[in-house]
């Protein structure tokens, strides 16, 4: 068994596009979340409210470059040249040795390629489609990019789960290295903000319709909570077997030491609590700990009802009330295929720092949550050795991970 450990990270979120503004951003409790004007035109849409990114295409990518990416595909790559970079990879000969593969997700691709389907569907007229619409709108459009980008011909694992394509990304990328079968890997997701996205949630009155206050949603374990935010992003790793890692005198950030992932194969979207409880026992039965032994838990936390009841037990029922947990989507929004790797980019960077955010907005916890023990208020000053990410997806997959501090 190879031990895997990663060795460059980088994130595009709603509160920033690097550690040091998303990090004043949480001390700040200052949240992404923005009214969308422009969706007043749906009729039906009640929620306005989104989390987007400021991102545009880099000014250094052609067009040609370019022509096969959505949105999607292009948060994914250019968070992958940034990872590369911090890693110290950008130009190495190790991306086109076979060495190296993509672990990568996103809920779907972008939309600009389906409408161009659905306009022939509609019209009758194939007029609307190019030769990248397909590319563009493939659900594997950000591993397949990212790989040609970069020219990687390694592995390619596409990881399209809804809530867990970017954690089961990290977690198979790890698999895939521990196990001997490849030497490096890219891994994590990336989503898109849509209008449609907001529509998927907001048909199951799951969406925050508190449109007139963004500042003030979503509320995750809060009892006025009304529903989740959707966002977009992207966050990559650079995952590095150890040995080649030291090799080369690389800097670590983590170690990946567990992954537990599973399906509870009884609802489609009602979350069920025993099934997330098994896989946190599977992650933590991988890194061989006890419960004790985690020192955070960065929680799923959507801010929907269900949802924040079946994760609050499913926890209280492994780690009582006694490890530290918060949400970081009360301040990105739900990010969907990206939230995973997001949210394990910053618990590893606060757990180097020896601090956690609050989750914002939680005023009152729920008395139908679990009383676990919140992060709330203020920044939790905390020296650990062990950080657990959890998330949980449409089709009840479930994932969690575990990073220890090196």
């Amino acid at each position: 068994m190879k031990r895997v450990v990663i060795t460059g990270m980088a994130a595009l979120t709603p509160i920033g596009n690097d550690w040091g503004t998303v990090a004043e951003n949480l001390k700040k409790h200052q949240t992404g979340i923005q009214r969308m004007d422009g969706w007043d035109k749906y009729e039906g849409l009640n929620t306005r409210l989104a989390a987007p990114v400021d991102f545009s295409r880099p000014a250094h990518y052609t067009r040609k470059q370019v022509r096969g990416m959505g949105r999607v595909a292009m948060m994914a790559v250019y968070a992958t040249e940034l990872a590369l970079i911090d890693a110290g990879l950008l130009n190495d000969a190790c991306l086109k040795s076979g060495q190296m593969g993509v672990a990568y997700g996103s809920s779907s691709g972008s939309f600009d390629g389906l409408i161009d389907f659905t306009k022939m569907l509609l019209n009758h007229d194939k007029g609307s489609l190019n030769a990248t619409s397909y590319i563009r709108m493939m659900g594997h459009t950000c591993p397949v990019n990212i790989g040609l980008h970069f020219g990687i011909n390694g592995r390619i694992i596409p990881t399209s789960s809804a809530c867990t394509s970017s954690s089961q990304g990290i977690g198979y990328a790890y698999e895939t290295i521990k196990y001997g079968i490849q030497t490096l890997m890219i891994a994590g997701g990336s989503d898109e903000l849509s209008a449609s996205q907001a529509a998927v949630f907001d048909t199951l009155f799951a969406t925050s319709v508190r449109n007139d206050e963004p500042e003030k949603t979503p509320r995750p374990f809060d009892k006025d909570r009304d529903g989740l935010v959707i966002g977009e992003g992207g966050s990559s790793f650079i995952l590095e077997e150890r040995e080649h890692a030291l090799d080369r005198g690389a800097h670590i950030y983590a170690e990946i030491i567990g992954f537990g992932t599973n399906s509870d194969g009884l609802h489609i979207t009602q979350p069920d609590s025993d099934s997330m409880q098994v896989a946190m026992k599977l992650a933590m039965q991988d890194a061989k700990l006890d419960a004790e032994a985690i020192g955070y838990i960065s929680a799923h936390g959507t801010s929907t009802d269900r949802g924040d009841i079946a994760e609050s037990y499913a926890t209280l029922a492994i780690f009582g009330n006694r490890t530290p947990i918060s949400s970081m989507k009360s301040y990105t929004g739900h990010t969907l295929g990206a939230c995973g790797a997001i949210e394990a980019w910053a618990a590893i960077n606060m757990m180097n720092e020896n601090w956690f955010h609050p989750t914002a907005n939680l005023d009152n916890a729920d008395p139908q949550c679990a009383d676990l023990d919140y992060i709330k208020d203020e920044v939790r000053p905390l020296d650990c050795r062990y950080v657990m990410s959890n998330n949980f997806a449409f089709g009840g997959i479930n994932t969690s991970l575990i990073f220890k501090r090196v």
